[in-house]
């Protein structure tokens, strides 16, 4: 096989080992509540 062709194989199984790295980490995170004072002037319509 050639160089390049040896090269390209090894970036594709380096970018699909990083894709299936990134999918399996966990990230989710827990909601933050946020309380915000609001004006009664908004309110009334």
């Amino acid at each position: 096989m050639s160089r390049s062709l040896v090269i390209l194989i090894v970036v594709l199984l380096v970018l699909v080992g990083g894709l299936f790295f990134l999918a399996g980490r966990q990230t989710e995170k827990q909601p933050v509540q946020v309380e915000k004072a609001v004006s009664l002037e908004n309110l009334q319509n």
